[in-house]
């Protein structure tokens, strides 16, 4: 688990969505999703309602 995924979920739970993390992490919210979209991968859980 990378610090940064912590961080970046953080973000879009606090923020309540991607875009609002992405303007404050400074990333793009494709970036944002991207990552996301890993890190349940790695952790094998879907961790938001799509």
């Amino acid at each position: 688990m990378d610090l940064d995924d912590l961080e970046i979920f953080r973000a879009v739970v606090r923020e309540g969505g991607v875009t609002r993390a992405a303007d404050r992490l400074h990333r793009v919210p494709s970036n944002v999703t991207t990552r996301i979209k890993q890190f349940e991968e790695r952790i094998g859980h879907s961790l938001f309602r799509r």
